[in-house]
């Protein structure tokens, strides 16, 4: 399931045999912790060895051994920058990416405002008239805030979170996720946990200052391949951040009481409106307690991502073209089988055995049955991808999803059905095609698979014969295309074959059966 991983028991299980002392330590050394206490011992002795020999230079220098003097200098000096240039950078990327993963964010309340306020007074009281009482009184209000700090730490320290979400997900239709948070620590409980998305809610793009990677190269006005000197550089430059893509869930789920060693749940129903990919980077655990005068925000990182669907809505576009749909195809596959297509005049290529005597006898002209083939329904839906400004944005998000509608109502039929679009292979996994239409843009395709099929069909549609690219004709199957482009530019042989769908700028599609 995407985005969704199981947690453990917190609680361990008896039958499970104990780890010997060597096994422990075997699992130790291949951890991380492992690693960084190796790298600490190391710089340990390093700069032990780069004391040692710095002493022994000051006992040469006494001595009046020069040379001995200056070749221990220089190995204490060598030991101590190798030490710095190896260790201590791993080191300090450690502390970061700790500090990193339990940074805080604090947010005082309007309660903490007054608070403090009303501390300042009594304060500046206090120095007025050098009353001990309210010195003490002062005191009292600053420890509360201390207290107030450090015990919203400890309550948000150590718990650990879990998101799950559906695996699939249609846009315009209420999911139920759930938030799973747990609590590892043996006697310390924690109270009033706010679980929140950390996103900055900015739907503007805004100019910042940041860092580039650059080169300095000398003479500066000459060819790359003749500067004799290319130094890797940086430059500061003014850019446009964009506002980030929309994330997951903007609500919250509340958790009153997490017991020690405690497992609660909590589902979060979402909502996305639009298709397309969304993504979480990280998310918040907030508490106001104890006293509510700051909220401390904890900072988790965890990665969540959904893919949302196009709309599978039943509009009235889609009931308009169902029947329809259906009486083209039913034309297009009838032949021999078992279900009495229709009685009709007979033809010179036709078998005495499906001659209908009866309606013959009623008639008085030759009358054979026709059947449908039903091992042959095959149908494909196609959707013509348009170019970049054919159709307005409406037009082209309707196109969407009526694709995605045809698509999940004939999966329902009894059919061998596939689906094409430019650029990829023509699948029959319904959940991958609408995984493609839940990201593609107006003359765009999402990356896909490097093999040679792949690249000759994005070269073909980078060409601009999409619809060739798909190689619509070069089967039995009966095709359903969505597409924007004129009539007259279609390939005539997929007429014979193939139901058209024209999206329009107007409310309903313009619908050109074969």
């Amino acid at each position: 399931m995407l985005g969704s991983e199981e947690v453990g028991s917190a609680y361990a299980n008896p039958l499970k045999s104990i780890p010997s002392v060597f096994s422990r330590l075997a699992q130790w050394l291949q951890s991380a912790s492992a690693e960084v206490w190796v790298k600490f011992l190391l710089a340990l002795v390093g700069l032990g060895l780069a004391f040692a020999t710095a002493l022994f230079s000051t006992v040469s220098r006494d001595a009046g051994n020069l040379w001995a003097t200056v070749i221990l200098a220089s190995m204490s000096l060598l030991l101590a920058t190798l030490v710095g240039l190896v260790t201590v950078p791993y080191l300090a990327r450690r502390v970061a990416v700790e500090r990193l993963r339990e940074s805080f964010d604090y947010d005082v309340t309007r309660a903490g405002i007054v608070y403090v306020l009303v501390t300042l007074v009594i304060g500046i009281a206090a120095l007025n008239t050098g009353n001990n009482l309210l010195y003490i009184v002062v005191a009292a209000m600053l420890a509360a805030i201390l207290v107030s700090g450090v015990v919203s730490a400890w309550v948000l320290r150590w718990l650990e979170l879990d998101v799950r979400l559906p695996e699939h997900v249609f846009a315009g239709r209420p999911v139920w996720g759930r938030i799973v948070l747990h609590n590892p620590r043996r006697f310390l409980p924690s109270f009033s946990i706010r679980v929140v998305s950390t996103r900055k809610k900015r739907k503007k793009s805004v100019k910042q200052w940041q860092w580039e990677a650059t080169t300095f190269a000398f003479p500066f006005n000459r060819p790359s391949e003749q500067q004799w000197l290319r130094l890797p550089d940086r430059r500061l430059r003014r850019v446009t951040v964009l506002p980030p893509p929309p994330g997951i869930f903007q609500g919250m789920a509340y958790f009153p009481f997490l017991p020690p060693q405690a497992e609660l749940s909590a589902d979060l129903e979402l909502r996305f409106d639009q298709r397309g990919r969304y993504r979480e980077d990280s998310f918040g655990l907030a508490t106001r307690f104890p006293f509510a005068f700051l909220t401390k925000t904890r900072h988790v990182s965890l990665p969540r991502e959904v893919l949302v669907y196009p709309r599978i809505e039943p509009t009235d576009e889609v009931f308009e073209i169902l029947p329809l749909v259906r009486g083209e195809w039913e034309s297009f596959v009838r032949g021999r089988g078992s279900d009495l297509y229709r009685i009709r005049e007979y033809m010179p290529e036709d078998s005495a055995r499906h001659v209908d005597w009866k309606a013959t006898a009623k008639s008085g002209s030759l009358k054979v049955r026709e059947f449908a083939r039903e091992d042959e329904r095959k149908l494909c839906i196609a959707f013509d991808n348009p170019e970049p400004g054919l159709i307005s944005e409406r037009a082209y998000e309707k196109a969407v999803d009526l694709t995605a509608s045809l698509a999940w109502h004939f999966s329902t039929q009894e059919a061998e059905l596939s689906f094409a679009l430019p650029g990829r292979p023509r699948t029959r996994d319904l959940h991958e095609f609408l995984a493609w239409l839940a990201v593609i843009e107006p003359g765009t395709v999402e990356p896909g698979a490097g093999n040679s099929a792949n690249a000759l069909a994005e070269k073909a549609v980078s060409a601009g014969d999409a619809l060739r690219a798909m190689n619509l004709g070069s089967s039995d199957d009966y095709n359903i295309v969505i597409t924007a482009r004129p009539r007259g530019s279609l390939p005539t042989p997929l007429w014979n074959s193939s139901y058209f769908v024209f999206a329009r700028e107007d409310a309903s599609p313009k619908i050109v059966s074969r």
